[in-house]
């Protein structure tokens, strides 16, 4: 919401660029899901250019960001090409593409960080043909002081957003949002947007706040579902093993301590590997769901 305004993301652009443009007209924005594209017409020193910038603002630091940015700009170019003759003799130029990622979740992170697409291929090579290199930002208050200096809404966000944590961790999250707001306003924190946003603003912090709460609640689940699901391949694992060397289900059931009900269902299920035990076919029959 912020940011989405043509000078507050110029003044953003500036300060992850290391820049000071003032012309907002060369700015174009495009709203993507959770992403903002730019494209910036640059005409410093007669050299005429431009950038491509896709910047996304993220709670959790997600390994797939570069293959999902690769999705981004390759329909992005193909919109910006479609006039062009591929196929010809005359090089089509394009936009140079950068990628950066504004991080503010409660997870620990390195205060910059750089994700490669390379390092989501199954052959690891010392000079990938193709790579997409994401900067990823740690905009929690107290980290990267130096781009909070130079944009000073971003700190006045990463402010607001640990306002909101502070009051949250003493009072229901709706009613610490509302005090927050009131907070930044008479310090003249985001005083201007919270004041002329106040309703939207409360709104959508309340909605990211209970959609990362849930995505959060998945996220152990699932966790808590693996380290269940490890701990009945283990069992599995030990039963097929005592089986192939012999061992009925009775006597496996009382070397192991557990219900011989349960050790006879494992082993209807482990007879398949009987004959010759092989832990690494068990592995990934098992967690192909056979």
């Amino acid at each position: 919401m912020i940011f989405n305004d043509r000078e507050n993301l110029l003044s953003l652009y500036n300060a992850v660029n290391g820049t000071s443009y003032t012309e907002v007209g060369n700015l174009e924005i495009t709203t993507l899901e959770n992403a903002i594209y730019m494209n910036y017409k640059n005409d410093v020193s007669f050299v005429f250019g431009f950038e491509l910038m896709l910047y996304e603002h993220q709670s959790t630091v997600k390994p797939n960001m570069p293959l999902r940015d690769l999705t981004y700009v390759t329909t992005i170019l193909q919109g910006l090409t479609s006039e062009e003759k591929l196929y010809g003799q005359k090089l089509v130029r394009l936009p140079s593409p950068r990628f950066v990622v504004f991080y503010n979740g409660t997870d620990p992170q390195p205060v910059k960080q750089v994700l490669r697409l390379s390092e989501s291929f199954l052959k690891k090579q010392e000079e990938p043909e193709l790579e997409l290199l994401v900067t990823v930002y740690n905009i929690n208050w107290g980290y990267n002081k130096e781009l909070m200096k130079a944009c000073h809404l971003l700190e006045e966000y990463a402010q607001y957003v640990e306002q909101v944590r502070q009051f949250a961790s003493k009072m229901p999250f709706e009613e610490a949002v509302e005090k927050a707001v009131d907070y930044c306003i008479s310090n003249g924190i985001l005083a201007d947007f919270l004041s002329k946003n106040r309703a939207e603003a409360i709104a959508v912090s309340i909605f990211e706040y209970d959609e990362e709460k849930h995505m959060r609640s998945e996220r152990e689940a699932g966790i808590e579902e693996g380290i269940q699901q490890g701990i009945e391949l283990k069992l599995f694992l030990l039963v097929c093993k005592k089986l192939a060397k012999g061992n009925t289900a009775t006597d496996i059931a009382e070397a192991l301590e557990e219900p011989e009900d349960v050790i006879h269902t494992l082993c209807e299920k482990a007879a398949v590997y009987a004959p010759e035990y092989d832990e690494k076919i068990i592995r990934e029959d098992w967690y192909s769901g056979k």
